[in-house]
């Protein structure tokens, strides 16, 4: 299993358990990876995950009450809830993931650990969620840093 998905499924797992037991001490996280194994690569990804996530939650959620219609975000399924959080948060705050690339990992994640129409129901959520995206689906987006933006050449430069 790649390092990127097993950190998914252990950020899955934390968001989880931290539901299920309230509160984001650091204990638990400490408490979590006492558990958990996973090498030191998989905990910097998870961590990654779950500190962004933590971060930007209220925003996420708030996607999240857009795409689930008639439905409160606390009634949804414990296990589907923090996947579409996950995934929510990965395609609009980590750019160098492709959201594409969270909707894939975010459907297999439903199938490995929620119930039998997870994959169905967070696919469906998040092909919604997609359509508020203002970046290519498909890409990662890598921010320009150094320097000015470079300028385009005119399409008839004149001699």
């Amino acid at each position: 299993m790649s390092k990127r998905r097993d950190g998914r499924e252990a950020a899955v797992q934390y968001l989880y358990q931290r539901d299920i037991h309230g509160g984001d001490a650091p204990e638990l996280l400490r408490d979590f990876w006492g558990v958990r194994e996973a090498n030191t690569g998989v905990r910097e990804f998870a961590e990654s995950l779950i500190r962004g996530f933590s971060e930007k939650a209220a925003e996420v959620d708030e996607v999240l009450k857009r795409h689930i219609r008639n439905f409160e975000v606390a009634r949804l399924n414990t296990v589907d809830r923090n996947i579409l959080r996950l995934a929510i948060f990965e395609m609009f705050h980590r750019l160098e993931t492709p959201p594409i690339v969270a909707i894939n990992e975010a459907i297999e994640l439903g199938k490995k650990f929620g119930g039998e129409d997870s994959g169905k129901f967070i696919n469906g959520v998040l092909d919604q969620v997609k359509t508020e995206l203002t970046r290519p689906l498909r890409d990662a987006v890598t921010p320009y840093t150094k320097g000015p933006k470079p300028q385009k050449k005119p399409a008839n430069p004149q001699i």
